[in-house]
């Protein structure tokens, strides 16, 4: 497990908010066709079903391709990463939500977002 420093998380930050952001849009994609009632969704139409097996399939792509940097994939909806890391010789999770300039929080591994603490 790769263990990052706030400075080496927060250099990462401007890679992995295009790719969350990238995330969204295709999960709003196949929310927007499940939510039409796609025809693909259906026994019969193999072109739908096949659009609709590989948005799943980018989707699993997009997320994997952001844990290869060595972070974790926490919260799809939030667009929460966490990172993992060091605090006084005990593992911990540097802490970042899509949107934030940088990572300022952190929490055990034990624990979740609402648990966040400062880095300070």
């Amino acid at each position: 497990m790769k263990l990052f420093s706030a400075e080496k998380a927060n250099s990462l930050i401007p890679t992995v908010s295009p790719l969350i952001e990238e995330l969204w849009a295709k999960r709003r994609e196949l929310a927007i066709r499940l939510l039409e009632n796609d025809p693909a969704l259906r026994r019969g139409n193999a072109t739908r079903s096949r659009k609709f097996t590989e948005l799943k399939a980018e989707i699993v792509r997009l997320i994997n391709r952001i844990e290869e940097y060595g972070c974790v994939v926490k919260d799809l909806d939030l667009g929460l990463l966490d990172f993992p890391a060091l605090r006084e010789g005990r593992p911990i999770y540097l802490c970042w939500k899509a949107g934030e300039p940088e990572i300022a929080h952190w929490h055990g591994t034990d624990e979740a977002f609402v648990d966040r603490k400062p880095l300070d």
